[in-house]
């Protein structure tokens, strides 16, 4: 039976899912705002007396220390997301184990932001 279709019917449904690009564009701007902002927050936090826990706590209590460890922390744990997503994506092939894992993956990235978000809520008040 399958002597008798053409490479074009034997080859459908095996493409891309269609959401590649986006991905991809999204990969390069977390990467980017990380290339941007992980200087600024080693330098801001060093300036500040990283070392000394009283003057790393009084950093990240600021609004300034607050403000930038925030954003940091976000676009790491987004990229990192999805760049895990991606090796699950390409190397899990089954369908339950590959589903459970992505959710897996979004719901620790999201509780590590939020555990982030706290513990400076928790020292900037």
């Amino acid at each position: 039976m399958s002597g008798m279709m053409t490479p074009r019917k034997r080859v459908r449904g095996y493409g891309a899912a269609g959401s590649g690009t986006g991905h991809f564009i999204q990969q390069r701007v977390s990467a980017i705002a990380l290339f941007i902002l992980m200087p600024i927050f080693v330098i801001t936090l060093g300036l500040a007396g990283a070392p000394d826990p009283d003057a790393s706590r009084a950093f990240f209590g600021s609004p300034l220390g607050a403000l930038v460890s925030l954003l940091t922390m976000s676009a790491a744990l987004y990229h990192g997301r999805l760049g895990v997503q991606v090796v699950i994506e390409d190397y899990i092939h089954k369908t339950s184990t590959k589903a459970t894992l992505l959710i897996v993956n979004t719901f620790l990235a999201a509780g590590l932001w939020l555990a982030g978000v706290y513990s400076l809520l928790t020292l900037a008040l």
